[in-house]
């Protein structure tokens, strides 16, 4: 399935990214937003990454298990680029953007929870 490929890769960018702004924020004082963003983009890098597979093999909903890996990614992009754009451009995404991702997040997170219940189709 073509999404499954899609969420793969970026995952392994939400992953890489991840890394990228650990070290930024080890080496940079006062960085304490880079560290929880790249805190936010690893874990749900894991979190997409078990939802394809969990997909695939037929333990989700496809269709929103899908849903929700997606939402990780929109929002984890939310969260973390407010705050890297924060610590670098001393502005906002825009208004309420890392808000905004934490909300997505926990939707996605809820869409997961329905997923898993959800029965198999076919």
């Amino acid at each position: 399935m073509p999404a499954f490929r899609i969420l793969i890769g970026l995952a392994a960018i939400m992953g890489a990214d991840g890394v990228i702004l650990a070290a930024l924020s080890a080496h940079q004082a006062d960085a304490a937003r880079l560290g929880a963003a790249s805190s936010m983009l690893l874990f749900h890098a894991t979190a997409v990454l078990a939802s394809v597979a969990l997909a695939e093999r037929g333990t989700l909903h496809i269709r929103i298990g899908i849903a929700a890996a997606f939402g990780f990614v929109v929002a984890s992009a939310l969260f973390a680029g407010d705050l890297t754009l924060r610590q670098f451009a001393g502005h906002s995404l825009f208004p309420m953007a890392a808000p905004t991702g934490g909300t997505l997040l926990i939707v996605s997170w809820l869409l997961l929870v329905l997923a898993a219940a959800w029965p198999r189709r076919g």
